[in-house]
């Protein structure tokens, strides 16, 4: 029997802190990540300062669908879109075109934006639950290797989040893949 995380009573609290306002660190593909919703400047801030990263640098959006991130993603054609939601052996995150609704704090400053439609199932039930992307940067202070495990994200940042959820990372070993949706170069590498 496979475990609905949508439904998961830590998960819906999950989604009530960032819908409030509040960080949380959940698992993706790879690494651990700290989360928040993207149109929360406040929120934001307060990952950039965990962190100490720049805003200059943006950060990647990760969405459950094509559709839940359609409304940050600028015009795209319709063998992008295929491009975008095609699964991949292992996680791609795709640099789009942004829309107007994507704020500067996400894009860091850029006409772009990247975003990975995830397939991990803690990382799209959080999603799902929360019903919009949502923010997702490493959890580690700059400089410092990504946190695997929960312990590794409760050494790195203590009490300062407001909810870390339950599960573990997927079997990818390195971040995503980054690549540009409409050449396919690959910016960052994968596994």
């Amino acid at each position: 029997m496979t475990l609905n995380w949508a439904r998961h009573p830590r998960i819906q609290r999950a989604a009530a802190v960032i819908r409030s306002g509040g960080v949380v660190a959940y698992p993706t593909e790879a690494v651990w990540g700290l989360g928040c919703d993207p149109l929360n400047r406040g929120a934001m801030d307060e990952i950039l300062r965990l962190k100490g990263r720049a805003e200059r640098k943006g950060v990647i959006l990760i969405a459950s669908s094509a559709d839940q991130a359609r409304p940050f993603v600028g015009d795209l054609t319709d063998t992008e879109w295929d491009r975008l939601v095609q699964p991949m052996p292992s996680p791609v995150t795709w640099v789009v075109p942004a829309s107007d609704y994507a704020p500067v704090w996400i894009t860091g400053g850029r006409a772009t934006l990247a975003l990975r439609i995830t397939r991990h199932p803690v990382a799209a039930a959080l999603c799902r639950a929360f019903g919009a992307p949502l923010v997702s940067t490493s959890a580690n202070p700059q400089g410092l290797p990504p946190a695997r495990n929960a312990l590794k994200v409760r050494c790195y940042f203590a009490e300062q989040l407001a909810d870390i959820t339950p599960g573990a990372v997927g079997a990818a070993t390195r971040p995503s893949q980054i690549r540009d949706i409409r050449s396919g170069q690959i910016l960052r590498p994968g596994d």
